[in-house]
């Protein structure tokens, strides 16, 4: 087998372009390992704290009553949109965000955020979640697209030094061939090896973000339905 002799006999006989590439695709797997585990823990943290919230927010009987255990789902993407949707309703008069009063409609004695300024800050709050959650998920992409390639050109390199063994010898028997081509076409192992559970991790992430971006525009549209029917009359409960 290649590695009969010893991991270590096998590098030294490497190449030093060949040492190269291996050290390259070794480092982009790495990486690319550290990212998938943290993504999937991510991913895993979100989805718990959006069950939970949605659980608390479904006990409440007016939508704005929420308020009260925002604190507790920090790391919910669906606390971060019911939160800025909270703000566009904290209108008592002297609200810290001074574009709502240009943008808003004085119902009964109070301001109410007009249906396309509440519009804007929900898709700049869904923007600013998924944003988050795609972190990182470039590099993955990056990963399975030129690893591949980085193992292939090892390969060539290797192939080549081969060939120019065998014309040193000057024979072209099995036993001079079969070692440098082995050796070469480890690369293209080491290549696939880091590019394959790239490419999977960056399909079943993109899916995951985009699950998550379809939960938050659904509570969204909710939230906001919920909002206009009562009239917003009931008030924003404070924790």
């Amino acid at each position: 087998m290649l590695f009969r002799s010893g991991f270590v006999e096998f590098l030294s006989s490497l190449s030093l372009v060949s040492k190269i590439v291996l050290l390259a695709l070794v480092l982009f797997s790495i990486a690319s390992w550290a990212i998938i585990l943290y993504k999937w823990r991510l991913f895993r943290a979100l989805n718990t704290s959006d069950q939970r919230f949605l659980k608390v927010f479904s006990q409440q009987e007016y939508p704005l009553e929420a308020t009260r255990e925002v604190h507790r789902h920090k790391e919910s993407a669906l606390a971060v949109v019911y939160v800025e949707v909270v703000r566009c309703y904290q209108l008592d008069g002297h609200s810290a965000d001074s574009r709502l009063a240009d943008e808003s409609l004085r119902v009964g004695g109070e301001n109410l955020p007009t249906q396309r300024y509440v519009e804007r800050v929900l898709a700049h709050a869904i923007q600013e979640q998924i944003n988050k959650t795609e972190a990182y998920l470039p590099f993955l992409a990056t990963t399975g697209n030129i690893t591949p390639f980085v193992g292939l050109l090892g390969t060539v390199l290797g192939i080549i030094d081969a060939f120019r063994e065998i014309g040193i010898q000057g024979t072209a028997s099995i036993s001079a061939v079969a070692p440098g081509v082995a050796e070469a076409l480890v690369a293209t192992a080491a290549g696939l090896f880091t590019a394959i559970p790239a490419v999977i991790a960056y399909n079943y992430f993109l899916s995951r973000v985009r699950q998550m971006a379809f939960r938050m525009d659904r509570f969204a549209i909710e939230l906001t339905n919920a909002l206009e029917m009562r009239g917003i009359r009931e008030g924003v409960g404070q924790p």
